[in-house]
């Protein structure tokens, strides 16, 4: 099982068997809620008949041509939909399986861009500490925590990184902090220290996610995109887990008022119904990709098999309608004071050293035991048992639920929450 203590799940086995709405189900017919959306991916509730249907009547129609050299309409259509929301002109798209996949084609586009125009020496790349970027090679070696890198090397040269911005006095600072911005002057400091013609691209998430919920400090995006600017380095956004509504807008880059030039998503673009990842470029970086090969050759020699796969598209055409019709990002957008006002009310019980949130996603952080990570994992268990789930990373459990939520469920996620983290801190 992924990122899972196997061991323990053989001998105490926590599954579920149906999903519906707000609410998983266990084997013995438990009603859990959701509070993390799955993986922060199933925004509009599990199971929405909407999206299956449009699976099932696509894979009766077309269940799937190769991607290379051929194509179907439905990948098109979602292209164009979700270029509507991208910022800026962030409006050339290209479809993948994963966020995983979708960083590492990030990787790609960026040295075949820098190449294009005669820069191929742009090689190296920057990230930071306690970053997430998924788990395929390029994206570890941009990742900056320690547990995902341990075990497999050094893996791919050339990634530098700057410090994170988990500032001691950020700690139960609701949205942006107003200290740290001073900290993207690290990527300056990479720039005198290796060349800043020599990097390619600098990967950030807008609000750090798998770490536990780190909203970037005010005006630091921002000098991120300024020292890009001056040195010729494309900017990324890994929106992954902030894209589509989380951060109370359509992407982190709108809500913190600052665009990338390429931009990474997966997770909730299908409701987490269909694997999809996708990358979404500047216009210019495009161009600049395809009008350096051949009148009829290949430009870009990067693919997968199940890139644009018809039923993955097809679910993300219907999440699109659902995103429309639902108003689902700015039900977000309302729900989120009301969402935080509940989180930070936890603030008072014993045992709790940070609590930090934007938008639709939160994070509080227990104390440590002796084992770093061990409260955290108890925390979830417990939860579990409470018939809440979540996710926890290291001693951080992480909140993130569907954006159908209604106040009685932001109750329930709080109430259930407050009972068992007060029950912890007795023992």
């Amino acid at each position: 099982m992924p990122f899972s203590p196997n061991k323990e799940f053989k001998a105490e086995p926590r599954m579920f068997v149906r999903g519906e709405g707000m609410y998983l189900y266990k084997p013995n017919g438990e009603k859990v809620i959701d509070a993390s959306a799955g993986l922060f991916c199933v925004a509009a509730g599990h199971c929405r008949p909407e999206i299956a249907q449009a699976v099932f009547e696509q894979l009766s129609t077309l269940d799937y041509t190769m991607p290379f050299t051929r194509a179907h309409p439905k990948a098109f259509e979602l292209a164009e939909q979700i270029a509507s929301y991208t910022p800026g002109d962030l409006n050339r798209i290209f479809f993948c399986c994963s966020g995983s996949e979708s960083v590492d084609s990030a990787m790609k586009i960026a040295l075949a861009y820098h190449r294009a125009r005669g820069q191929g020496h742009r090689q190296l790349f920057v990230s930071r500490e306690r970053a997430y970027h998924g788990v395929n090679m390029g994206g570890v070696a941009l990742s900056g925590m320690v547990n995902n890198r341990r075990t497999f090397g050094p893996g791919m040269a050339g990634v530098y990184h700057m410090r994170h911005t988990a500032l001691p006095e950020n700690k139960f600072v609701r949205g942006q902090p107003e200290k740290g911005a001073e900290l993207a002057e690290d990527l300056l400091r990479i720039c005198n220290l290796v060349g800043g013609e020599n990097i390619a691209a600098v990967f950030v998430e807008p609000a750090a996610g798998s770490f536990g919920c780190l909203p970037p400090p005010k005006g630091y995006l921002n000098r991120l995109r300024e020292i890009c600017d001056q040195q010729g380095i494309l900017l990324v956004f890994d929106e992954v887990i902030t894209g589509w509504g989380r951060m109370g807008a359509a992407f982190g880059a709108q809500k913190f008022g600052v665009t990338p030039d390429i931009l990474t998503m997966a997770k909730a673009v299908t409701n987490a119904a269909q694997p999809l990842g996708a990358v979404a470029v500047r216009q210019d970086v495009y161009d600049t990709i395809t009008n350096s090969g051949p009148e009829k050759g290949i430009e870009f020699f990067h693919g997968y098999t199940y890139s644009a796969h018809p039923a993955s598209c097809a679910a993300g055409l219907a999440m699109m309608d659902i995103f429309r019709k639902e108003q689902l990002i700015e039900r977000a957008a309302a729900m989120s004071d009301y969402f935080l006002d509940g989180i930070f009310s936890l603030k008072d019980i014993p045992g709790i050293v940070d609590i930090r949130g934007v938008g639709m996603m939160a994070a509080i952080e227990l104390a440590p035991g002796a084992t770093p990570g061990a409260r955290g994992h108890e925390a979830q268990k417990a939860l579990y048992d409470a018939n809440l789930n979540l996710k926890a990373t290291g001693d951080s459990i992480i909140f993130g639920p569907p954006f159908i939520a209604e106040k009685h469920h932001i109750d329930e996620i709080i109430n259930k929450t407050r009972s068992v983290l007060t029950s912890m801190s007795k023992k």
